[in-house]
């Protein structure tokens, strides 16, 4: 297993290079509408652990793909994740103040741009990958395809449907599952299949394991998410606690109890982690990432 030293040095070595590739793609703070631009590097560059860039690097390693071609699609994930919380947060969604420890995009800026933000990193997401010198016509296409599929109705814009649906309802653990594994789970599952998508032919084995590796992490993601929301504070997660219960939304504690939901996320990542069994050395960082996705504080 790797050791935790490791995984730091692998966490901030891939950030350091999504970072810098973000910061080149983004358009200019000073280039107009300059407000809209300002706010853009705010949603992005702000604080974040980059869990979904991290996703298809360390996908695309254990399957042999290159750094280079890992760029594109790391940064596309990123900028639609970073898009999703920007609206997300919105009043008429999560209306949340607090974000990654920070005012939230319409709190710093104002609502009107907040929206467009959110529209104008989905459009630069799917410009970067469709643009990429780095992948094959035939990649991008099928990338462009798994990563609109992941975003729209079938996948998290779905689930973020349903949760607003399930305000003050009563859902039972396949509800709940069903509900986030479109919300979070989606996108979390195509940043796998990206990163696989960037290798030489990968068996359809190898791609299954990684699909359903990817689908048990996007769930212990948020069930962490969730103990998170009751045990975390301010300060250590970024985001205001307590949101969620006192919306009265439907949570993995709320269903299962405090430590329902802890050994819910532990036998998700053990789940995770046996999908790997068969992948070689190159896959430690995947296994890592598992173990960190039900330990991080936010």
């Amino acid at each position: 297993m790797m050791t935790d030293k490791a995984f730091q040095d692998y966490q901030h070595t891939c950030c350091q290079r999504v970072t810098a590739a973000l910061e080149n793609i983004l358009p200019a703070p000073t280039q107009a509408p300059q407000r809209l631009h300002r706010a853009m590097h705010y949603a992005v560059l702000g604080k974040g652990k980059r869990i979904r860039p991290l996703l298809v690097y360390a996908a695309g390693q254990a399957v042999g793909a290159s750094l280079a071609q890992l760029i594109a699609p790391s940064c596309a994930v990123e900028l639609i994740h970073a898009s999703s919380l920007v609206h997300d947060d919105l009043p008429a969604m999560d209306d949340d103040d607090l974000r990654r420890g920070v005012p939230t995009c319409h709190k710093a800026f104002d609502e009107a741009t907040a929206i467009l933000v959110g529209d104008a990193l989905l459009m630069l997401a799917f410009q970067v990958l469709a643009q990429d010198a780095n992948l094959t016509e035939a990649v991008r296409v099928q990338m462009l395809g798994e990563l609109a599929y992941a975003s729209g109705s079938r996948g998290m814009v779905g689930g973020q449907a349903l949760d607003i649906a399930a305000v003050g309802q009563s859902l039972d653990i396949a509800q709940l599952e069903n509900m986030h594994l479109h919300k979070t789970g989606a996108l979390i599952r195509a940043c796998v299949q990206l990163g696989a998508l960037c290798a030489p032919p990968v068996s359809e084995q190898a791609r299954q394991h990684l699909d359903q590796y990817a689908k048990y992490i996007g769930l212990a993601f948020q069930v962490q998410d969730d103990v998170l929301d009751v045990t975390g504070q301010a300060t250590d997660t970024g985001k205001q606690p307590g949101k969620d219960a006192a919306a009265n939304k439907p949570t993995y504690p709320a269903v299962l109890g405090l430590d329902g939901a802890r050994a819910m996320a532990d036998q998700l990542c053990q789940d995770a982690l046996a999908e790997l069994v068969e992948f070689d050395e190159r896959a430690a960082p995947l296994r890592r990432l598992a173990q960190y996705i039900i330990q991080r504080g936010w």
